[in-house]
């Protein structure tokens, strides 16, 4: 017997907004797969270090950023996140589409529309059935990320409220699979939250399972 399809939960938001603790917390209450982009193959490490370092020698362009995070994610879908769902796994990654609209395109200044559709090509046709954004003000994001900061963090406050503004514009178009939770709350009261928009959302988490957590 096939198995059930399993379901793609994807967590977006700022530089410094705790999305890493928080895709590790509800990976371990759902048993599912922890995941990121970029970097989360071998191919997407090599141009995670391309995107993120900050060499004058290879350094991308707007237009080539937004194609290198379309790279990684097409490699992505097809190694990691479409075999595990097919396999009746759940799935929850650390940035997806929602983050190359943000930053390539409200934060770069790219046409947000053709960044999404360079990042729907690349990811074959797969949506999330439910995105999470962890919100939180730019002051908090360059507080956070101190002063080790790759080179899209360090792109300034200003590209920051862009960002931030591309995220709350998705989840505004989108109420129907996007959620918004504030992020400058403790760990375990934006754990709670993203619990609860699972639960209701998609009717996983029962009770067992937040007992367990």
């Amino acid at each position: 017997m096939t198995s059930p399809r399993g379901s793609f939960v994807v967590l977006e938001g700022p530089d410094g907004a705790g999305k890493s603790t928080q895709v590790a917390r509800l990976a371990t209450r759902l048993d599912a797969l922890p995941t990121r982009e970029p970097g989360d193959t071998p191919l997407g490490a090599e141009l995670r270090r391309l995107l993120l370092d900050d060499d004058q020698l290879t350094r991308p362009g707007l237009r080539a950023e937004a194609l290198m995070m379309a790279a990684d994610r097409a490699q992505h879908i097809e190694e990691v996140v479409e075999p595990a769902l097919a396999a009746g796994r759940h799935v929850v990654s650390d940035r997806f589409i929602g983050s190359s609209v943000a930053y390539q395109g409200y934060g770069r200044g790219l046409d947000p529309m053709a960044v999404l559709g360079i990042s729907q090509f690349a990811a074959a046709g797969l949506e999330a059935d439910l995105v999470i954004v962890v919100d939180v003000p730019v002051e908090v994001t360059l507080d956070r990320v101190g002063g080790q900061q790759d080179r899209i963090e360090a792109a300034g406050p200003e590209f920051h409220r862009r960002v931030r503004t591309g995220f709350l514009a998705q989840a505004d178009a989108d109420a129907q699979r996007w959620v918004v939770v504030d992020g400058s709350r403790s760990v375990d009261e934006v754990t709670q939250a993203i619990v609860t928009a699972v639960r209701d959302r998609l009717g996983l988490l029962n009770d067992a399972s937040r007992a367990r957590g």
